[in-house]
């Protein structure tokens, strides 16, 4: 028997011997190496162990990238393809909502009491006669119908036509021998915009606005053009748009000359493309800006996106201090640095933002998120109270009881955010996961901002965001995406001179057809140069009984 089987003599009979079976004890073989050998084994223990967590932290770090990336996924799938929407619930919480509350129907409900018909008092009234069958008689006795009181209808149309304006100039001889004198006189042509063009004010009046004001290609108005019976050549309007550009030229210089006596701004900026190759400018890229005062909004086109851009725009203020409310971008915090009596404002809508876009991206950060979501919109309650209760003529020390109620609130709020801000950002631990880094990020970029950001405190009537400066620059961007820019860079000057004026004199209340129409006879009338007194056509020079004259539709009559 094997030596390494072990038996129980004592319990050894015949009997039971095919009963009991003892299993062999397996030992592990045994192995010799030399003690050298095992000496390096020992000392390579230290290395493979350094290597294993290595390998651990390579690992968390791969996971870490993963997780990132599945982020920035979910986030580009859903600017592509999500909803616009900021609203965020849980699957339970969707149930819950549907089972209590069902889908309520869009539009106006049943049963509730409307506005009526809208009344248009501006528009012209052309009146048509409907008359009846001749001699109306009862079907059963033959009897005449007798007139009654007439009943008005109302049926609203516009009409697009083209037409030609054909102008008998009348001429006269003279009837004596006087010398020195024209023996011929003819009545003078009408006045033209552009005199050498055969095309009337309606023509670059619709041009303009259209590409520039309703943001749609001119050659879709071209298009339309054709359709009635007026075939024009986009050369034909390019020449002409050339000519108008030179007239409008001073209008745009003098919505800069008075924004630079104003002092307080929303500036933005966006991309704008000009197809012109143009000497040390790489690329179609270039960059439309645009700066918001309380009475003018001006844009300009720019090669780069650089501080220059406003540093040259704000050189010629005339105010020691000004406040410029804009997002976070590097270009703006230069310019403050250059120009000491600059003070920036930033946007809260994009810190809102900032944590949106956290929650879009990791789905695990949406109650946090949620959470400084909240917080940002009471402190927008709180302001809006505030300002309701503002009185610009006063200064905050002399304000009313109810200001300053909800402004000490305001700064509560604004205190409790900033603490516990503060207390995260300190309580951070650099190892931390993917998702505390996110955090800190977040929450590191509001402390940086910080003094911009409150701003608003101190200064009331100043916005908490930038949704001005967005908001005028959304109509050129819905052009830039409409026609792709700029051919030239003459028609990008063109651009941001139309845009300029137009975004102005909605801002003044203006209505920007009339006050186009009105311009551009003003300047036919002077032989197709701009007119010799621009006043009439500021909003802030105008007096009341001209500015409300603009700010009705033109008469068509």
């Amino acid at each position: 028997m094997n030596a390494s089987c072990q038996t129980l003599p004592s319990l050894y009979t015949p009997e039971i011997y095919d009963q009991v079976i003892v299993a062999p004890i397996e030992t592990p073989p045994l192995i010799l190496i030399s003690e050298k050998e095992y000496l390096e084994l020992k000392s390579e223990v230290g290395y493979w162990r350094a290597m294993h967590q290595k390998a651990i932290l390579r690992e968390k770090k791969h996971k870490q990238t993963i997780k990132e990336q599945e982020g920035q996924i979910r986030d580009l799938r859903n600017r592509l393809f999500g909803k616009k929407s900021e609203k965020k619930s849980s699957s339970k919480d969707e149930d819950k909502s549907k089972s209590s509350n069902p889908k309520r129907p869009r539009g106006q409900q049943l049963g509730s009491k409307g506005h009526g018909r809208t009344k248009r008092p501006d528009l012209p009234e052309k009146e048509e006669v409907a008359n009846l069958p001749e001699n109306p008689i009862c079907p059963k006795c033959g009897e005449a119908y007798i007139p009654d009181e007439s009943k008005a209808a109302e049926i609203i149309e516009v009409e697009v036509k083209a037409y030609t304006r054909k102008i008998i100039r009348c001429c006269m001889k003279k009837g004596c021998s006087c010398k020195g004198v024209p023996n011929t006189i003819t009545a003078p042509m009408p006045p033209k915009v552009i005199p050498k063009s055969p095309y009337g004010i309606s023509i670059w009046e619709a041009v303009l606005l259209n590409k520039f004001h309703y943001c749609q290609p001119t050659n879709r108005l071209l298009n339309q053009y054709t359709e009635l019976g007026l075939p024009i050549s986009l050369g034909t309007i390019t020449g002409g748009l050339k000519n108008l550009k030179e007239l409008l030229q001073p209008v745009y210089d003098a919505l800069y000359k008075h924004q630079m006596t104003e002092d307080r701004f929303h500036n933005d900026e966006s991309s704008w493309k000009v197809f012109e190759s143009v000497e040390g400018k790489i690329g179609n890229r270039w960059w439309l800006w645009v700066s918001r005062s309380a009475s003018v909004v001006y844009f300009q086109i720019a090669p780069g996106r650089g501080a220059d851009v406003p540093v040259e725009h704000f050189k010629s203020i005339q105010h020691q201090k000004i406040i410029v409310v804009c997002d976070r971008y590097n270009a703006y915090k230069s310019m403050a640095k250059q120009l000491n009596f600059i003070i920036l404002a930033f946007c809260w809508a994009h810190v809102r933002r900032d944590f949106l876009d956290a929650a879009r991206k990791y789905p695990d950060l949406e109650e946090w998120v949620l959470s400084w979501v909240e917080k940002i919109g009471k402190l927008y309650h709180i302001n809006n109270l505030r300002c309701k209760e503002f009185d610009q003529k006063l200064p905050l020390p002399w304000q009313p009881a109810s200001f300053k109620e909800q402004h000490k609130k305001l700064v509560e709020k604004m205190d409790s955010i900033a603490k516990e801000r503060d207390n995260f950002i300190e309580a951070h631990n650099p190892d931390s996961d993917l998702l505390s880094n996110v955090k800190y990020k977040i929450l590191t970029s509001l402390q940086n901002h910080w003094e911009g950001l409150s701003v608003f405190v101190n200064y009331p009537e100043v916005p908490m965001d930038n949704n001005n400066g967005e908001r005028s620059i959304r109509n050129p961007v819905t052009g830039r995406k409409n026609f792709y820019g700029s051919g030239s860079l003459w028609s990008s000057q063109l651009a941001a001179i139309m845009f300029s004026i137009f975004q102005t004199m909605a801002l003044c209340g203006l209505n920007c057809n009339h006050w186009l129409r009105s311009y551009l006879t003003a300047c036919a009338k002077n032989h197709g140069k701009v007119p010799d007194n621009l006043s009439c056509f500021l909003p802030w020079e105008m007096d009341e009984d001209r500015r409300h004259q603009l700010s009705r539709p033109p008469d068509t009559s």
